[in-house]
């Protein structure tokens, strides 16, 4: 095999440190797979050669027509709480983890298949995918990439050449999905629950290892790893509210303990700001509405910091009122890089007394008015060059606060072009793509695919895309599993 055509050297540390975790399962052969689209650009700052991705030989490894070296395959065990419920045996139902790769910076990497077949953890599923909601997963999660906001990330979506039966036979796919790890708050709830504090304390090393060497050696690493995961998801959370961005269905085992966004089923962008917005048709009581993702985020590794109690101390009592501590900053972190984000995207690099009124005002302007938080963050700029904007007596107050920063206005324009994106995931054009891409024609979803990776550059003539759509409420989003 060529250099050009020689896939990663995959390693299995996960499912060799971690065997109670990890169930060695092989992928569904494909009847006719066929490569839809390739992320290039991703596979080259990974060290992937573009030429291998659009290879047979990749496409034989992702379909599961043939075992490449050292491409052994697992189904990864976790339990959840979904919608507040425990379930202890969820796992990778469709699923598989196909290895590990270091990339050429050292980082190591997780190549994961969606849609690859019925495991063991299927509960009942068929284990298969369909076209749609994987390249929506491709699509969300290149945007979100592009907007710098942490997520797994999408290396390839095929079609297999099967279908999947759901309101309607629908073409089958699978995601080849890349992520710093897979490693979930519901991984260790699944390994609690089995009641071997090794195995459990196997995992917490692992994931410091992995994700925070820097606390590997520390005596209260387990502490540190609890307040290391708080931060990460604070930030996380931040970003997703500066941007609109609601994922849909928060449940526990889809909190990653690297802080990555994972699991794009029923997410989606507000078009008109309103805290109550739902979009996911299963989320029927709101409980991961907008405005109540961080409570829920904090809900949620609470869950993780219960699973942790053991290994901070001897007798877990103790460890209750420090983890609880913790637990405690988290409304207050999320603030914290909320504001710092919304400072950033006001122009403000200096920070005076007023700055964080100043913004909460700019929010409730945009929930009274149901503005599109997107185009109206733009707007900024726009207004800087001349434009008018009607945001009442907070412009000029805005507009006061700027004088502080001893910029030019060049210099303020150029600030906030740089962090007030343009194009996002709109939901109409997003459905408007992917409806087209299943009856055959890719060229709409790789147009919408090109604007939102490159969200802060406006294009002459792709007015379309930076438009937000109706927003009267109704519009749903399906898991489609």
């Amino acid at each position: 095999m060529s250099p050009l055509t020689a896939p990663p050297e995959f390693r299995h540390t996960y499912a060799r440190t971690l065997p109670s975790l990890a169930m060695s399962w092989k992928a569904d052969v494909s009847t006719d797979p066929r490569l839809v689209v390739a992320n290039s650009e991703l596979a080259f700052k990974l060290g992937i050669k573009p030429e291998w991705l659009r290879s047979s030989e990749a496409l034989a490894l992702f379909s599961g027509r043939e075992q490449v070296a050292d491409a052994e395959r697992y189904a990864l065990a976790y339990a959840g709480h979904q919608f507040g419920s425990y379930s202890p045996r969820l796992g990778d139902g469709r699923a598989l983890l196909v290895g590990e790769f270091i990339d050429q910076h050292g980082s190591r990497w997780d190549l994961h298949l969606k849609g690859s077949g019925r495991t063991p953890f299927a509960r009942g599923g068929d284990g298969k995918a369909t076209l749609g909601p994987m390249l929506r997963e491709y699509l969300i999660g290149e945007a979100m990439a592009a907007l710098g906001i942490p997520t797994t990330r999408a290396l390839a979506v095929i079609t297999t050449g099967d279908l999947a039966l759901r309101e309607q036979p629908l073409p089958g796919a699978i995601l080849v999905r890349v992520a710093a790890s897979h490693l979930r708050v519901g991984t260790f709830q699944y390994a609690a629950a089995l009641g071997d504090l090794n195995d459990l304390r196997a995992l917490a090393d692992y994931s410091i290892d992995r994700h925070y060497p820097d606390i590997a050696i520390s005596d209260g690493r387990y502490l540190s790893l609890l307040q290391a995961v708080i931060d990460r998801q604070a930030r996380l959370i931040a970003e997703w509210m500066l941007v609109g961005f609601i994922h849909g269905v928060m449940n526990t085992d889809n909190v990653t303990i690297s802080g990555e966004t994972i699991d794009y089923g029923p997410c989606a962008f507000m078009d008109s700001f309103d805290p109550l917005t739902v979009f996911s048709s299963i989320d029927e009581g709101g409980r991961y509405a907008f405005g109540r993702q961080p409570a829920v985020a904090q809900w949620n590794l609470t869950r993780f910091a219960e699973t942790l109690l053991p290994l901070i101390a001897d007798n877990p009592e103790d460890a209750i009122a420090p983890v609880t501590e913790l637990l405690e900053t988290f409304p207050e972190t999320v603030s914290r890089y909320w504001h710092d984000g919304m400072a950033c995207r006001l122009g403000l690099s200096t920070h005076v007394d007023g700055d964080d009124v100043l913004a909460n005002d700019l929010m409730q302007l945009h929930q009274e008015q149901r503005l599109d938080l997107i185009s109206t963050m733009r707007s900024l700029s726009d207004h800087l060059r001349g434009d008018d904007i009607d945001l009442g007596g907070w412009t000029t107050r805005w507009e006061s606060r700027l004088q502080l920063e001893n910029a030019t206005t060049d210099e303020l324009v150029q600030r906030l072009d740089a962090v007030n994106p343009i194009y996002v995931p709109r939901n109409h054009l997003v459905e408007e793509a992917l409806a087209q891409a299943v009856a055959g024609d890719l060229d709409p979803f790789m147009r919408l695919l090109e604007r939102v990776t490159h969200p802060y550059q406006r294009v002459e003539g792709a007015d379309r895309f930076a438009e937000p759509g109706d927003p009267a409420p109704g519009y749903r989003t399906y898991c489609g599993t």
